[in-house]
């Protein structure tokens, strides 16, 4: 295989997807509960999606950024119409997104309160992208091993620990950086109260908050975007994942006194805003907006975590219930990858996210039924366990 070492696939090709399922170059046909890493929100061969991506690709597949196009305009416009903010701008992915939004904060302090205002503050256990300023602000010593020396002025704190926030703002503090839920961190969730704490510091210390929602959003947590039941409308908020319904395509959201200190050279993507990325877009948004399917996602959700919570019940392994909406999990009282090889083999994929946590993120149209077969599977395996 001539693919640098990165990951640890599977063996298997697999060469299709049908609803929410994935089917192998064998013909085995995969339940996928972890769609692509949040990706595939209205799971796989999606009719209207499928048929706006290939109209697009006949009208017209890339023009520079220098061209406005339509998908592009309708996007934003979608966007801004149903969240807190003004303006946006789009990139090809999450670390991307969070790439700009820092430098978008920094260029803004800098010209309200001065250069020495350019520190930003994360959380321990947190993630945001894989180049090198993300990596740096990602609260993970594991990820930043064996790439120094990287970009500075990143400082951590600990999640729902307010005076811990609060022992590292200073002057040159110019932003706080959070995840509502810390996705590859172990479903790590931000408390209400933790994130309304934070919203006030930030306002009395003249501080940024920028919000991560590149897992979170699009109706993964049982609202657009988490910062809805969270209370809180943070000035910055970048987004990707499912946004481009299965083709890259990640944004950062701002308020326009924010928004407005880019000006043409600041920032830019060659690929940013694709037609048919936001193309994609627009069906992914105007879908999770139709009547009824936010609603239909809490109904799934509910009966997930209901499912999960039956387990922790049986299995004294299961120490904690984690995430929210169809963004959720347990803890393991130890490793749990056995599991997601398991369940490879008995046709269900699984993911194991930090701290021993087993992760589900199925599509947002998954079923009752299906959401019973990974509830009879794990059970299964888990008695298998002995525990």
């Amino acid at each position: 295989m001539n693919l640098m070492n990165t990951y640890k696939p599977f063996p298997e090709k697999m060469v299709k997807g049908e609803g929410n399922y994935l089917i192998d170059e064998n013909g085995k046909i995969y339940l996928d509960f972890l769609s692509g890493i949040a990706v595939n929100a209205l799971g796989y061969g999606y009719k209207p999606l499928v048929e706006a991506m290939i109209d697009q690709v006949e009208q017209l597949i890339h023009c520079s950024n220098y061209f406005q196009t339509e998908p592009q305009l309708k996007l934003a416009e979608l966007l801004v119409e149903n969240t807190c903010f003004d303006k946006v701008f789009f990139s090809n992915s999450g670390a991307e997104a969070n790439e700009g939004a820092i430098k978008l904060a920094r260029k803004y302090s800098e010209g309200k309160y001065g250069k020495e205002k350019n520190k930003i503050i994360t959380f321990k256990e947190s993630f945001h992208g894989r180049t090198l300023a993300t990596v740096s602000a990602t609260g993970q010593d594991s990820f930043h091993t064996n790439f120094s020396p990287l970009p500075t002025g990143f400082e951590y704190a600990i999640l729902n620990d307010i005076e811990s926030v609060k022992a590292l703002v200073n002057e040159d503090v110019c932003a706080i950086l959070v995840e509502p839920i810390q996705g590859e961190g172990g479903l790590n969730s931000c408390t209400v109260g933790f994130m309304k704490d934070l919203n006030q510091l930030c306002k009395e210390q003249n501080l940024l908050l920028i919000f991560d929602e590149i897992q979170t959003g699009l109706g993964r947590t049982g609202s657009l975007f988490a910062y809805e039941w969270l209370g809180v409308e943070p000035d910055i908020l970048t987004s990707a994942k499912a946004l481009g319904g299965g083709l890259p395509l990640g944004a950062i959201l701002a308020k326009a006194e924010v928004a407005e200190t880019f000006v043409p050279g600041d920032h830019g993507s060659t690929f940013g805003g694709n037609p048919v990325a936001c193309r994609g877009g627009i069906v992914v948004l105007e879908t999770l907006l139709s009547d009824g399917f936010m609603d239909t996602i809490k109904k799934r959700s509910v009966y997930l975590s209901s499912g999960l919570f039956a387990l922790q019940q049986k299995h004294e392994s299961i120490l904690e219930l984690k995430g929210r909406g169809l963004m959720v999990g347990f803890s393991l009282v130890d490793d749990g990858s056995d599991l997601v090889a398991k369940a490879y083999e008995k046709g269900i994929i699984i993911n194991q996210a930090k701290g021993n946590t087993m992760r589900f993120l199925p599509p947002l149209t998954i079923e009752e039924e299906e959401i019973d077969k990974l509830i009879f599977l794990l059970d299964d395996l888990l008695e298998e366990r002995g525990n």
